[in-house]
């Protein structure tokens, strides 16, 4: 037994932040992990990171346990043992999963914790009601990053994790440094910097729904998409996402007065003029070929067509001719010359469509609401942010209830048939 306090807590925190580490190190030198996997250690890892901060500030507050450390300490939390949690309960599962089903994973890991946390002390002093936050753990942080990570590895789910990488960037890339700055909105400007931030990420929020709907990947370097993505923000921008995200940080930086931020969109412009254009590039050119070469020299990285590439995915507007609304959208969006966009009678469709459908020659489709904004694309930038906000959940649902309360509900679209002679008819009678 050890005697001397600060040399036991010297080795708890030694201990629990090597062990993970180790632990993971041998796991990727006995078999290198695959994109895939790395690709899941990465989203699962980002998830813990950001659940297991407020579990620790909730836990703190309430009671649950406290830590009694020198040195190395962000907000009463030991930073070497909040990176060996996340390395415990993140990356380390999602290379386990090669042996181990999420179930069983789960459950020895909640095991190991309830093991392991009570050997942390001093550094780690539990209440009576310890159980609860290790309860609230598991829920929160290790069961989602679990998951998350098997359907990665699985490539399962690509629109909901989509979503969820969507909700890790901001957390990571504009809450968290937001948080860490001091720099959170209040008071009025706590709705101008909602609406900022919505407006400027608007094109990277569409681009990585595009990632997903066409591409059938992620925005994720090690889960890309499978085919190469011409259409919504990158018909007219090649990279979205990163003009969203130096956007964001611009916008936050003039509102709320903060430098800082103005070196993280700089960070940013480098990032993305440097190292990921040239690894994309080596990347897309090696997979697509003359198809990605001709795409990039048409569209710009970070200055934004007026009207999309005449090169991108095209599309075909099938609309009812019965439908005196339908019929004055589609004159309306013709009037416009759109481009790569066809017009036709929903009536030849070989099959029966009940609403105005947008449809992708690899067999993509949307309907309704959801396809008007697909055809929105397809005029000019500013009718593309509009469709672009148009199809985010939650308002696309208002505006097609809206869009069926004023006569556009669905209604079956067939080809007219041909009249048949009465003289016919009592022949086959």
């Amino acid at each position: 037994m050890i005697h001397d306090p600060e040399l036991h807590a010297t080795l708890v925190r030694g201990l629990g932040l090597f062990g993970p580490l180790v632990a993971l190190v041998a796991l990727g030198v006995w078999r290198t992990p695959s994109r895939r996997e790395t690709a899941a250690m990465i989203v699962s890892g980002a998830w813990v990171l950001l659940t297991l901060l407020p579990l620790n500030l909730v836990a703190l507050r309430v009671g649950w346990w406290t830590f009694h450390a020198d040195g190395g300490v962000w907000l009463g939390m030991p930073v070497d043992l909040v990176v060996a949690w996340v390395l415990l309960w993140g990356p380390l599962p999602a290379l386990l999963l090669r042996v181990l089903p999420v179930p069983l994973l789960t459950a020895l890991l909640v095991w190991a914790d309830i093991l392991l946390m009570p050997l942390a002390a001093p550094v780690v002093d539990l209440s009576r009601l310890w159980l609860v936050g290790e309860f609230a753990g598991a829920v929160v942080c290790l069961i989602p990053a679990l998951l998350l990570a098997y359907w990665t590895r699985e490539g399962q789910l690509v629109h909901a994790r989509v979503w969820v990488q969507a909700g890790l960037a901001f957390g990571l890339m504009v809450a968290l440094p937001l948080f860490v700055l001091g720099a959170v909105p209040s008071g009025p400007t706590v709705f101008a910097g909602a609406q900022v931030v919505v407006l400027a990420g608007l094109p990277g929020l569409a681009a990585a729904r595009e990632f997903a709907r066409v591409g059938a990947g992620t925005p994720l370097p090690y889960d890309p998409p499978v085919h190469l993505v011409t259409s919504g923000p990158y018909a007219y921008l090649r990279n979205p996402m990163q003009t969203s995200m130096i956007a964001v940080y611009l916008a936050l930086a003039a509102l709320l007065g903060e430098p800082a931020l103005l070196l993280l969109a700089l960070s940013a412009l480098i990032y993305g003029a440097g190292f990921a254009d040239w690894h994309e590039d080596g990347q897309l050119r090696a997979a697509f070929g003359r198809r990605w070469t001709d795409y990039r020299s048409a569209v710009r990285p970070w200055l934004p067509r007026w009207r999309p590439w005449p090169g991108r995915t095209p599309g075909v507007l099938h609309v009812a001719a019965d439908c005196a609304m339908c019929r004055g959208l589609g004159a309306w969006i013709m009037a416009r010359s759109p481009v790569a966009l066809d017009l036709r009678p929903a009536a030849e469709h070989p099959e029966v469509l009940y609403r105005v459908t947008y449809e992708t020659p690899d067999g993509a489709r949307w309907s309704g609401v959801s396809a008007v904004a697909r055809a929105l694309e397809h005029l000019h930038l500013g009718w593309a942010l509009v469709g672009w906000a148009l199809d985010v959940p939650g308002v696309r649902h208002f505006a097609q209830v809206c869009a069926d309360v004023f006569g556009a509900g669905p209604r079956p679209s067939r080809a007219p048939r041909t009249p048949v002679a009465q003289g016919s008819t009592r022949e086959r009678a």
